[in-house]
């Protein structure tokens, strides 16, 4: 899928790139559809950047990584190796993650990729446009303790500065590292009811001499039968929607 997008953004940028600088052309500007031809050869460069790094992006400045953390405690307290599949896991995790970025996406695109579009603002102007949004995202769900980590690192004076003025290289990774933080937070409280089982079928089987039958045997059905009658999935997916500010 990945390589068709490139593809098509590629003939699409080669498309305009001929059509405008066959234009200029015609007008009689030859310099300027070489200039134009060279401006949009760059734009091709950035668009084929930008789609490379999109699972990146969508990694480091989303609710995905979060996410994905929680849902796969969730298996693992199951003691399922493979149900859900990491397809399923992943597309509900992206899934959530839209859900929940949806006002940063729309506004990113409203306010940047649409204008950009039409040719009324610049790409510098755009680009804050875009990440705009998700700066403010991050900002609202960021730690402080790991802004002054990462700032500490980064040899950063200590100012009493905004959230919303923090350098993105600063706070892309200390978004990111309170997202595994919280991620793990919740899938720390989420193991505990099935670990209380795996004890208690422990306990039982052993009391009752069956030293040969393994406890997973038996609570496995039981953590399920348990995950299934408490409506699991929708606590916890409106647990982690509701987890964000």
């Amino acid at each position: 899928m990945r390589g068709a997008l490139f593809a098509s953004a590629l003939a699409a940028s080669a498309t305009l790139v001929s059509v405008d600088a066959g234009a200029q052309v015609a007008a009689g500007g030859p310099a300027l559809a070489g200039d134009l031809a060279s401006g949009r050869i760059l734009q091709i460069v950035v668009v084929l950047t930008a789609l490379s790094l999109a699972p990146s992006l969508l990694v480091m400045m989303t609710s995905f990584t979060r996410l994905v953390i929680a849902l796969s405690f969730v298996r693992s307290g199951l003691g399922l190796q493979s149900t859900p599949a990491n397809i399923v896991m992943i597309s509900l995790a992206g899934f959530m993650t839209y859900f929940i970025m949806a006002p940063s996406f729309d506004r990113a695109w409203r306010e940047g990729v649409q204008p950009l579009m039409a040719q009324s603002i610049g790409e510098a102007e755009a680009f804050e446009k875009i990440v705009g949004p998700f700066r403010e995202f991050m900002a609202r769900n960021v730690r402080d303790k790991d802004v002054d980590l990462l700032e500490a690192l980064a040899h950063e004076p200590a100012t009493q500065r905004k959230r919303d003025d923090i350098p993105l290289r600063i706070l892309a990774p200390a978004f990111m590292i309170s997202e595994l933080r919280r991620g793990f937070e919740i899938g720390f409280l989420v193991a505990l009811p099935f670990l209380a089982i795996d004890m208690i079928v422990a306990t039982l089987t052993m009391s009752m001499g069956m030293m040969m039958l393994p406890p997973s045997v038996v609570a496995l059905p039981v953590k399920v039968l348990f995950f299934v009658l408490i409506d699991g999935w929708s606590l916890l997916v409106g647990s982690l929607i509701r987890s964000y500010r």
